[in-house]
């Protein structure tokens, strides 16, 4: 190829994954849901895009090294101290159950349906385990179901990559053993090598990192260079070493990275996520790309047939087992044995490993990438327009009512929670002083644990499923900073208090967002009003607001908060609660 045809062709997988992702926003649908038919209808339509003709054979590497970043980045939210009690007991089942059921129903049922010898049967069936958080993730912030389903399902995807990614890795040396008719101490030893490579490998590599991270200081975007070169420098190394190892070294050193003392890496990297989600992109399109119609023409009914087994058979299976025993209700089990889709590490890994037995002359090698192609369209698909509904005729949806995070524990933030909480909220608060905190126990409130980032941050945050923050302390500046931090991780708005003045604060002056309750309402002015006597209440909405009154939020029947800021005034309407500001007393009110 030409370089023009080389630089019309990436430009065009990039353009296509980019522009998916954003129809996939638009349309609030999971992003695979895009992104596999359009790289399989640019493969079908056009020469351009095919990254087999474009980086010959380079793509299989760089296939494996994009994994590798996928597989790092799914380690770093493996924080082990929070996988406990109720949570890991199911956890644990799902994955080791999931893992030896999967692979025991798909390999059995291949070898007769999809023609393959027992080696490329399993090679499918391990891929197939996988199912990841990048795609469980968007279809349960869809769907917001229950808190503990979401912990449950969050966990089981994200543990269940790197699992996936060391086993597809054991089978292929395995299977590329036995294929050598080697026995089985040699196969044994095959294994033991490249779990030994790997594993060095990863504690090498976060021994390294976590020396750089925790006794040099480097600005984020250093810092997330840093990792990005270590994880793609030792899975290099160790695919070097030794063929496909890299994925779990990359596994080794996210996990060990997310729990070794002294680095602090943020639950939310702006660019680490939008490199990551970059690279979805582009994978998605590549590898469906490189699937054809004519390799498709055998495959997809009997592909269909398997995807009936693992969705009505394998995984209610899977779930009811996972949960016997346990309190968790019907409704919720069936909810679990209904979530399972396959994504990107499937993808890739298909990619990698079949063109690796292919060249080995496994018998229906190449069979395994459309497969698995047909099972990740098909599950993504079912899934993503049946999550809801099934979730909503199970009752297992999220209550719509918000849930919002007030800082502060001045004695007029406490009177506004207590008003919130009896228009039907359910109100968290922090407070950093010792007194404020006792105020808000003694009010009979909820207390956030620990430190404001820790409790208000991406992953608390979805755990203990925060819709919002409203930061009401007397610092303006802590507000203001606070405020460009939490913006960045947490799903909801944030909203502050306004600052008095230009003249007050270093920070709170010159920053943007929208301030609650308007210019008039700051920090200062509603403790000067609450000790002149005014009251935070809530009350059902009428025609007009009491005279004196000042509207703060607007609480809608099914308990979603709307406040009052200096952009906007929501009108309250038929059925909805208001919080209002009552005048100080002695002020006549008519």
């Amino acid at each position: 190829m030409t370089a023009d045809q080389v630089l019309v062709g990436l430009g065009l997988i990039v353009v296509l994954a980019v522009a998916s992702q954003l129809l996939a926003n638009r349309l609030r649908v999971p992003a695979l849901l895009v992104l596999l038919p359009v790289g399989f209808a640019a493969g079908a339509l056009t020469d351009d895009v095919d990254p087999e003709r474009l980086l010959g054979a380079a793509f299989s590497p760089l296939v494996s090294l994009a994994v590798a970043l996928i597989l790092y980045e799914a380690g770093l939210g493996l924080d082990l101290e929070r996988l406990k009690g109720h949570t890991r007991r199911v956890v644990h089942r799902l994955l080791w159950l999931g893992t030896v059921l999967t692979v025991v129903s798909a390999a059995l049922f291949a070898v007769p349906v999809l023609h393959m010898s027992m080696g490329a049967a399993v090679m499918l069936a391990a891929i197939l385990v996988v199912s990841g958080p990048t795609v469980v993730g968007p279809l349960l912030g869809f769907v917001r179901p229950t808190e503990r389903l979401q912990r449950v399902l969050i966990w089981e995807g994200s543990l269940i990559d790197p699992v996936g990614g060391i086993l597809g890795a054991f089978v292929f040396h395995g299977v590329v053993a036995a294929d050598g008719h080697h026995r089985f101490g040699s196969q044994l030893g095959e294994f033991s090598v490249s779990a030994a490579v790997g594993l060095a490998g990863g504690v090498a590599g976060a021994a390294l990192l976590w020396l750089v991270l925790s006794r040099v200081r480097l600005s984020e975007e250093l810092g997330t260079s840093v990792q990005i070169a270590a994880v793609v420098g030792v899975a290099a190394a160790c695919d070097v070493l030794r063929d496909d190892t890299g994925l779990i070294s990359a596994v080794v050193m996210g996990m060990a990275m997310a729990n070794l003392p002294g680095v602090d890496i943020p639950a939310r990297r702006p660019f680490f996520d939008t490199l990551v989600s970059l690279i979805i992109g582009l994978l998605f399109v590549s590898i469906s790309a490189t699937v054809t119609p004519s390799s498709l023409r055998h495959v997809v009914l009997p592909s269909l047939a398997l995807v009936a087994l693992l969705v009505l058979v394998t995984r209610p299976l899977v779930a009811h087992l996972a949960t016997l025993g346990t309190d968790v209700p019907r409704g919720e089990r069936w909810f679990i044995g209904w979530m399972a889709p396959r994504g990107i590490v499937a993808a890739a890994t298909a990619s990698t490993f079949s063109a690796e037995l292919i060249e080995k002359d496994i018998a229906g090698a190449e069979r395994i990438l459309p497969a698995t192609f047909v099972v990740i369209v098909a599950t993504v698909m079912l899934y993503g327009l049946t999550a809801y509904p099934v979730a909503r005729r199970l009752g297992v949806l999220r209550p719509a009512r918000s849930r919002p995070l007030l800082v502060g524990g001045a004695p007029w933030a406490v009177d506004l929670a207590r008003a919130l909480d009896s228009a039907g909220l359910d109100v968290l608060m922090w407070a950093g002083a010792e007194r404020e905190r006792a105020r808000i126990v003694e009010a009979g409130l909820q207390l956030a644990p620990g430190e404001l980032l820790a409790s208000a941050t991406g992953a608390g945050a979805e755990l203990e499923g925060i819709t919002g923050v409203l930061l009401l302390t007397g610092e303006d500046d802590f507000n203001a900073l606070a405020s460009m931090t939490l913006r960045e991780s947490v799903e909801g708005p944030v909203h502050r208090l306004a600052s008095p003045s230009t003249s007050h604060g270093v920070v709170a002056p010159y920053t943007g967002g929208e301030s609650l309750f308007g210019a008039a309402l700051t920090g200062p002015e509603l403790s000067r009003r609450y000790e002149a006597g005014s009251r935070v209440v809530a009350r059902p909405a009428g025609d007009a607001l009491p005279s004196g009154h000042a509207l703060l939020f607007v609480v809608d029947p099914d308990g979603r908060l709307t406040p009052v800021t200096d952009a906007r005034a929501p009108v309250p309407g038929t059925g909805d609660t208001v919080i209002l500001l009552s005048p100080p007393a002695g002020v006549l009110t008519g």
